[in-house]
């Protein structure tokens, strides 16, 4: 085994999870006591986007300050760059952190982890969005200034705490919630996908079978959660089944990501990156539409695509390239997006048969023709709906 990591010349199977998940109403009042109880005393480091400062600076304050918690805010440059990381790592050593805390939507706390990762020092992470399954994992995406996707940075170990104010997250534009189930609708599909091959998961081993269940709990989870999640979140109002899609795309999708593996819906992310017209669009809309290019390439049953696509639809995941800003794209950008997304190292060689760029550019233009046509028909067949209040008896 000489040269090689033991565990995957073994065949062995690995989980990993975050120390500690503190989810609910208002947990981050819990901030400074769940740190402590994990011998976490400060001083801390705060990575915060504006938003997170908006809703938590107060709260910071009282619940660090009443248990005499050393702490400093860094606001956050925007990107999960090279230079933004180096950026937090100067910080964090003038102001002597020995703690980490993110706080913030996905690339603030890939920022933050990278920034623990360069001082060796342990990271907490607390969202106030839904958008990603980021939070519990052990890696960051690294991106350029520009937002190009450029690589992923692997950690020791997973976050040591990962505290989910859901009251926060109720506040945060919709839009981010839904992402974070694009995100964690391909989790199932995907760690099924890695097992069935025997591919490693992100952690450098076999699947385990609580990676599987946990996979499949989320994609149950948003089938049956989802809708409901949104109308809540519409409101700014905390649900049982907004806690639950909360958990579904944090937890369970984090857990099911790493420790079942990764296959072609994120790879077909990390390729529509190399196209501008889609840097507007989040993480998780990418990953929704590269779930649909997975089951047709591999060839699913109708029946399953169809309900991907009536649960993409119902909850606002786009499922044509149109919704992406690619409308017009050309076979020959597909195949330069096809073969992005399998570069070597990619996820995509995670399935258990051989991808190619021509397969793979077809499947890209053959979700996009299902899209459209389911959309087609759902239009269709609400033009012929008769309308309940004008059919009402008088």
């Amino acid at each position: 085994m000489s040269g090689q990591d033991p565990a995957a010349a073994l065949g062995l199977t690995i989980f990993c999870a975050p120390a500690r998940y503190v989810q609910g109403r208002d947990a981050t009042w819990a901030l400074g006591s769940e740190l402590k109880k994990l011998g976490l005393d400060g001083p801390l480091l705060i990575i915060a986007c504006q938003s997170a400062r908006r809703h938590l600076d107060d709260v910071w304050a009282k619940t660090l300050g009443d248990l005499e918690i050393p702490f400093a805010v860094y606001d956050f440059g925007g990107e999960c760059s090279d230079a933004e990381i180096e950026r937090g790592r100067h910080e964090a050593l003038r102001v002597g952190a020995t703690t980490l805390v993110g706080a913030g939507g996905g690339k603030v706390l890939d920022t933050a982890r990278a920034v623990a990762l360069a001082l060796e020092l342990p990271v907490a992470c607390c969202p106030t969005t839904a958008a990603s399954d980021a939070p519990c994992s052990a890696l960051s995406v690294i991106y350029s200034p520009d937002g190009v996707f450029e690589r992923c940075l692997f950690y020791r170990r997973n976050p040591d705490l990962v505290l989910v104010d859901t009251r926060v997250i109720a506040k945060a534009p919709v839009r981010t919630l839904i992402a974070g189930m694009g995100d964690a609708l391909a989790t199932y599909f995907e760690a099924a996908a890695a097992d069935r091959a025997c591919r490693r998961n992100q952690v450098g081993g076999l699947s385990t079978l609580a990676a599987q269940q946990l996979a499949r709990l989320c994609y149950e989870t948003l089938l049956k959660d989802g809708v409901q999640a949104v109308a809540a979140a519409r409101e700014g109002l905390v649900t049982p089944a907004l806690e639950r899609i909360v958990e579904a795309n944090t937890l369970l999708s984090g857990l099911g990501f790493e420790s079942g593996g990764l296959a072609v819906a994120h790879s077909v992310h990390n390729g529509l990156t190399q196209a501008p017209e889609t840097h507007d669009r989040m993480h998780g809309e990418k990953v929704a539409f590269g779930t649909l290019v997975q089951l047709v390439l591999e060839g699913r049953d109708a029946a399953l695509i169809e309900e991907v696509l009536g649960f993409s639809c119902a909850v606002g995941l786009p499922v044509t390239l149109k919704e992406l800003g690619l409308e017009t794209l050309s076979p020959e950008q597909a195949e330069d997006i096809a073969r992005r997304a399998l570069a070597p190292g990619e996820t995509a060689h995670n399935e258990p048969f051989v991808v190619t760029v021509d397969a793979l550019r077809d499947a890209l233009f053959a979700a996009d023709a299902l899209g459209r046509a389911f959309i087609a028909q759902v239009a269709r067949e609400s033009s012929i709906m008769p309308d309940p209040i004008a059919e009402a008896p008088r």
